[in-house]
């Protein structure tokens, strides 16, 4: 048996497609066991139907159009119970479907066996024989191992965006074609695809030795300051639709455009002997291959942006810039790299949704979406784009999903969920300066997270009362060196007079782990149990006191920044930062600046830090939980990976424990607790924060509103009573369930979409 899997396996490695591989294996299958029939049926979850995908032994002529539904018959039984079934005689079988078109009425025995990838049942394996009888152990053992094999080819097929096309062949095409990417910025958007390409290949410019070095310089000056004026125009036609913050994010493009950074870099190129083009494409790479090699997103991101402003130099130096597609009156926005400039060059009122097959919520043009209200989904890697153009498409924005020449039964249910997060965001909008109050008088404060200078204003438009973590490492990332004194002065105190007199916590460095800064390289077996964070700033003081004397300095006349210590496992850690600040602070006031000395806390993302959470708060003014963090370390689980990213659910009941063991010890020493990251903004787990006891919840400013919505539409008594339920439960799946029941029983089932 063991030399038959292996030739199996090396047949279907073989195979020219997907379709071939599933024959292939149907016929060795049934020539192995000595069967007459072996069939798989793939599952179509979006019609929750089991479709036959390949046969030996069936009716041919029924591949692609028999459907079985996912709850009936023994094809539905196996995938249910998720193991297999060995019946002697199906027919006498309670679960025993007949389906006339297949042809297996003279079947009575039956195997099979579920095909499963990262706990996904993906389909149905089955061997089928004419007399009663059951299939022996070995038998069976070798038809699971065939179907573990079976689950990877699958896996790569519906990745690979094969399977979807193979189901959009079945059965006369009656399913909608849905494609997974992640939210960029919430909200459903329906209308046309407009699909834009990039001109011009800047990688297969070749190198040329320049017939006139001033010649190919005035070119580069020309094609820059051209560049230049499309950018300031372009920024100018946000306006009024982007708040001014927001067209910074225009600025970083003028910065990087600047004669004295990328221009005089392409100059030198020439004076070396490369014509303009030539030495465009030198200097783009090299920025590029540097941004793209480091492990951090948001800076990876920042690549995406020099290639389209390299491409729209490039333009220029061709005297041909880009065609300008032709765009919808609802317009859905496609491409493989859509950047901030062809985000802005669709009319004033056309742009209806986002779709980018790379990119991530980090992105420029993600940003810039959830400033303008764009719904946007990134990432969309199996979606054929140039299939896209002009197609009917809706975008949800909240769950990451494309849907692609919708039926009229989903595009009604869409429009009917357009028309409830239209009525909730007026609601919302009204009560938007109102305070986060229980219907029985309990308050919390609702804060926002932020690194980004282009986030203030709508963090202040949601009604934010505050920055419950600003994450200072952003400035340091987007640099080629460490900032100076002064240039963090400047950035903090932009943040601290916009919010003032509300109040500001600033994390100090928190960089090492998924965060190395490009200029100080570490390189570690494993980074997150590493040199990070608190640990990295107390073994170079000279990089904390210069950042915690810029935060004091930034402060002057306003006085309401808090100092917060990030990846605290022990209390030395807390000792020795607080020395270093004391000494910060009698500098800068021997420098003549009048200040106070600010507040202190500590986030408490790690275990160590759970159980001395009464020790860390004798001394410091306040904790905060680093939610995304703990409930990584709490359950061993690296939520960027596929493998086990299923795994990573903030409402594990070891997580909720810990964070009442944390609140309890904070409070039995009358410090302020709060909380950060994904859990903070998700409305299912407010009202359990809010039975936990936290003072404040620190979000991303898209989910303020919602939060503030269900905390004013609770009693602090009920919320203690969901709590007293959940934990007495054993999983998140089964809280998460119940909380979403709480939610519709409570009639505010719309926030458990739109605040995901």
């Amino acid at each position: 048996m063991l030399n038959i899997l292996r030739h199996i396996i090396q047949e279907v490695a073989g195979a020219q497609d997907f379709s071939e591989a599933l024959d292939i294996m149907v016929k060795r299958i049934a020539n192995a066991l000595a069967t007459q029939a072996c069939s798989i049926f793939l599952l179509d979850r979006y019609h929750g139907e089991y479709v036959l995908a390949a046969t030996q032994g069936l009716n041919p002529q029924g591949v692609g159009k028999i459907r079985i539904p996912m709850t009936k018959g023994l094809i539905g039984l196996v995938g249910e119970r998720e193991e297999p079934i060995n019946i002697d005689d199906a027919t006498k079988h309670s679960h025993f479907l007949r389906v006339a078109e297949a042809g297996e009425d003279a079947y009575r025995a039956f195997l099979g066996t579920p095909v499963i990838y990262h706990r996904r049942v993906l389909g149905v394996l089955i061997v089928q024989q004419e007399e009663p009888r059951r299939y022996d152990e070995s038998e069976e053992a070798f038809l699971v191992t065939l179907a573990t094999q079976l689950a990877a080819i699958i896996a790569h097929a519906e990745a690979v965006g094969v399977l979807s096309k193979l189901m959009e062949n079945s059965k006369d095409k009656r399913h909608d074609l849905v494609y997974s990417g992640v939210p960029g910025s919430p909200g459903i958007g329906m209308g046309v695809g407009v699909v834009v390409y990039t001109s011009y290949d800047l990688d297969s410019v070749p190198d040329r030795e320049p017939e006139d070095i001033e010649a190919e310089i005035a070119l580069l000056d020309n094609a820059f300051a051209a560049v230049r004026e499309d950018i300031r125009l372009l920024s100018e036609r946000l306006y009024p639709s982007l708040p001014p913050e927001e067209r910074a994010l225009f600025d970083v493009y003028q910065r990087i455009l600047d004669s004295a950074d990328l221009g005089k870099e392409v100059a030198d190129n020439i004076q070396a002997g490369n014509w303009a083009p030539g030495a465009l494409r030198e200097s783009i790479q090299t920025h590029v291959r540097r941004l793209e090699s480091l492990d951090n997103e948001y800076m990876r991101e920042r690549a995406i942006d020099i290639k389209d402003l390299g491409l729209r130099v490039l333009a220029y130096m061709q005297k041909n810039s880009r065609t300008m597609p032709q765009y919808a009156e609802k317009t859905i926005l496609i491409g493989e790299t859509v950047s901030p400039t062809d985000l802005a060059e669709v009319p004033e009122g056309c742009l209806a949704g986002v779709i980018s097959s790379k990119g991530s919520s980090n992105s420029h043009v993600a940003i810039l979406a959830r400033a303008m209200k764009v719904p946007t989904v990134m990432g969309v890697s199996e979606a054929p784009l140039h299939e896209l153009q002009d197609k009917e498409i809706i975008v949800d924005g909240f769950y990451g999903q494309v849907h692609v020449s919708p039926s009229q039964s989903l595009r009604m249910e869409f429009e009917r969920l357009i028309q409830e997060e239209q009525k909730l965001d007026a609601e919302l909008d009204e009560i938007r300066d109102l305070p986060a109050v229980t219907k029985d008088g309990q308050r919390i404060g609702l804060l926002v997270n932020t690194g980004l200078g282009a986030d203030i204003s709508i963090s202040l438009a949601v009604g934010a009362e505050g920055v419950g973590l600003y994450r200072t490492e952003i400035p340091f990332l987007m640099r080629d060196r460490f900032p100076s004194g002064e240039e963090q002065r400047i950035i903090y105190r932009q943040l601290l007079a916009s919010f003032a007199p509300r109040p500001v916590i600033i994390r100090t460095l928190d960089v090492g782990g998924d965060k190395p800064l490009p200029y100080f390289p570490i390189k570690e077996d494993n980074p997150f149990l590493g040199w990070r964070g608190i640990r990295i700033t107390l073994d170079h003081p000279e990089i904390f006191l210069s950042q915690a004397r810029a935060m004091m300095r930034a402060s002057e006349g306003l006085n309401n920044m808090r100092i917060m210590l990030p990846m605290i496992t022990d209390v030395s850690e807390v000792d020795e930062a607080l020395r270093l600040l004391k000494k910060a602070f009698m500098e800068v006031r021997d420098e003549g600046c009048n200040i106070e000395m600010p507040q202190i806390g500590v986030m408490i993302e790690v275990p160590s830090a759970v159980y001395q959470a009464r020790v860390l708060a004798k001394r410091v003014d306040f904790l905060s939980v680093g939610s995304n963090d703990l409930t990584q370390y709490i359950l061993a689980v690296d939520r960027n990976n596929p493998r086990v990213a299923n795994l990573y659910d903030t409402l594990h009941p070891a997580v909720l424990r810990a964070l009442i063991q944390i609140v309890e010890s904070g409070h039995q020493e009358g410090k302020h607790i709060s909380i950060c990251g994904e859990l903070a903004g998700d409305p299912v787990a407010v009202i359990l924060l809010l039975a936990i006891g936290f003072d404040s919840l620190s979000m991303n400013a898209s989910s303020i509103g919602r939060a503030r919505w269900v905390i004013r539409h609770i009693t602090k008594k009920e919320s203690a009573k969901l709590l007293h339920e959940v934990l007495s439960m054993e999983n998140a799946v089964m809280i998460r369930c119940h909380m979403e029941l709480a939610l519709e029983r409570a009639g505010l089932s719309g926030l458990i979409r739109m605040g995901r």
